[in-house]
């Protein structure tokens, strides 16, 4: 009898323990999608979250927008951070609001890029299975979604993050909404393995800038604020990591905040449709650089030594740019 053959008892047993025990294994990476940049080496992208309501609310002009400024910018793909289907993500993988809340508003010949897309907490109410289907992606094959991975263009690594699972209250008290944890339970198992692969990913990258994206804040000045369990799972991960930038949805607004502690800065694009909810928390004008409570997007348009970030309106308007700089590194003769 081959070694092979002698331990196929064995493994056979591994499964049905690991089957009966419950215990969710992910991989020991984040699956990477690598992006090309530009022929110069840089790169250009729009970021829109917490959109998709079959146009209304605005989210058709805000799409047009997106359409011109894209084209002007010459985007190269487009982010999602999140919430991209009301009220209750998707039904299924047949659900019309795929077409009705995606592929029917973002017509813009610029638009039509990878859309890398993360889950928000309104997707989790629905099929998230159907959400990360690749059916999506033959119906629309703009269309990329997972819990969590990586896009890496070699000049910038994108770190996506499913953040729903780490925060509390939807697990203790969910209301009267019911969440899709398929694929998700035990939580404990499941935020554990992400945290420690995203960390070994963000310590493996090469990249000049790295920059993180989920659905959830974790600085926010927003009706939802600061969400505490990130703030205790995840900034650690980014500060030790040096991580440039946290981009995120949730607040359905468009801001832009700077930590006092570290170079760190965060940026929320949650302005995709439904807005105008008129709380603000007031924050140290150190931290605050920018709030706005209606509907737009971002860009960002990045090289090797400078990120430069510009916020939307539904007019096309120019809200607020930040600009980042690194030096170029240069050879040593």
């Amino acid at each position: 009898m081959d070694a092979a053959a002698s331990n196929r008892p064995v493994g056979v047993l591994l499964c049905l323990v690991i089957a009966l025990s419950g215990v969710v294994f992910t991989d020991a990476e984040l699956r990477r999608f690598p992006h090309p940049s530009k022929d110069d080496g840089s790169l250009s992208l729009l970021v829109v979250g917490d959109w998709g309501r079959n146009g209304e609310y605005n989210q058709s002009q805000v799409a047009v927008q997106m359409g011109i400024i894209g084209e002007k910018l010459e985007v190269d793909f487009v982010i999602s951070t999140g919430d991209n289907f009301y009220d209750r993500g998707l039904k299924g993988t047949d659900d019309p609001a795929f077409e009705e809340s995606f592929s029917k508003i973002y017509t813009a010949p610029s638009l039509q890029k990878e859309w890398y897309s993360v889950l928000g907490n309104h997707d989790y109410r629905g099929d998230v299975e159907a959400q990360l289907s690749p059916i999506l992606r033959k119906l629309d094959n703009r269309w990329i979604c997972l819990r969590s991975f990586i896009v890496d263009t070699e000049i910038v690594e994108f770190f996506f993050v499913d953040t729903t699972p780490i925060v509390d209250k939807y697990f203790i008290d969910p209301e009267d909404e019911v969440y899709d944890w398929k694929g998700v339970l035990p939580r404990r198992n499941y935020i554990s393995n992400l945290l420690k692969e995203l960390d070994s990913a963000i310590k493996d990258s090469n990249a000049k800038w790295k920059i993180v994206v989920g659905h959830h804040t974790l600085k926010s000045a927003g009706s939802h604020g600061d969400t505490q369990e990130l703030l205790h799972h995840l900034l650690p991960i980014l500060e030790e990591n040096k991580v440039d930038f946290y981009v995120n949805g949730h607040d359905h607004c468009l801001q832009h905040i700077s930590s006092i502690s570290s170079p760190l800065q965060y940026f929320t694009s949650g302005g995709g449709s439904k807005a105008w909810k008129g709380e603000i928390n007031w924050m140290d004008p150190k931290e605050l650089k920018f709030y706005y409570d209606g509907q737009g997007f971002m860009s960002l348009q990045i090289t090797h030594s400078q990120a430069n970030f510009t916020f939307f309106d539904i007019f096309g308007n120019l809200l607020h740019q930040w600009t980042s700089t690194k030096p170029l590194l240069h050879s040593v003769i």
